[in-house]
């Protein structure tokens, strides 16, 4: 057994939220290790950009907003149009909300939860298809150790439900897909540098609970995330299905 076994050589992958934090960081480590990428997000960034100018042949870049009921099918077949096949979708798109569970309007559950949970479940659903067409593939959904714990200080009843379904989303399509050459697997990250987390970093109280609650006493980076669904899409993970890897600096341990 080598290295070999992380390559994405000749595999096409498909990301969703791939402009910034953990997605772009998946693109870029994805394109080292040899695999064709279309990114999909709702914007742009100079990110993003750079990335597209500097290797045109191996990443791609389509716009949608994952909540469009059209959006799933539309970005799938953009993937199969310029790379001619689909191997491995990450699902990474998402958003966060906090707010007292008896103040949670409709409007911030629905967003919540059609962003974190219905769009992943349509985007894989309209992915599972060619792949089952070509005999196998990967995904890796991005769960949160929200889904498996109370977070402190912050409230934020909608965002963990909506993880925790994505979790049992995951185990439930890797038992129903086992036998046809699909695995199906997420990630919990706990807390990393990025966009979403950038408010409460910046929070002299938040910032301290949340490292303090972190053994290792430090936030996550995107390409320590990224580095963990190369795994979990690349054969080095050849047996692993169902599986929802925990990359949270130890703060579950307690």
């Amino acid at each position: 057994m080598t290295m070999d076994i992380f390559r994405l050589d000749g595999k096409v992958a498909l990301i969703t939220g791939g402009n910034r934090g953990i997605g772009l960081a998946v693109a870029r480590i994805f394109g080292e290790a040899g695999a064709r990428c279309m990114l999909t997000s709702r914007s742009e960034t100079p990110a993003l950009k750079a990335l597209l100018a500097e290797t045109p042949d191996r990443f791609d870049w389509v716009q949608a907003d994952v909540n469009d009921a059209d959006a799933p099918e539309r970005i799938v077949q953009a993937t199969l149009d310029r790379f001619g096949k689909l191997d491995v979708l990450v699902n990474n798109a998402g958003v966060a909300a906090n707010g007292d569970f008896h103040d949670f309007d409709d409007e911030r559950m629905h967003y919540i939860f059609d962003t974190n949970l219905i769009a992943p479940f349509r985007i894989a659903r309209a992915a599972i298809r060619p792949m089952l067409d070509q005999g196998g593939g990967a995904m890796v959904n991005i769960g949160s150790i929200s889904g498996m714990v109370a977070n402190k200080p912050q409230l934020q009843v909608a965002y963990n439900s909506s993880k925790a379904a994505i979790h049992t989303m995951t185990k439930t399509m890797a038992f129903e897909y086992a036998d046809r050459g699909i695995r199906v697997n997420a990630l919990a990250p706990g807390y990393v540098v990025s966009d979403m987390t950038a408010g409460g970093i910046a929070n002299a109280d938040w910032n301290r609970v949340w490292t303090e609650n972190t053994p290792m006493g430090r936030f996550g980076q995107p390409e320590e995330m990224a580095a963990c669904v190369l795994f979990l899409a690349s054969d080095a993970a050849s047996y692993v299905t169902g599986s929802v890897l925990v990359a949270d600096g130890g703060y579950l341990t307690h």
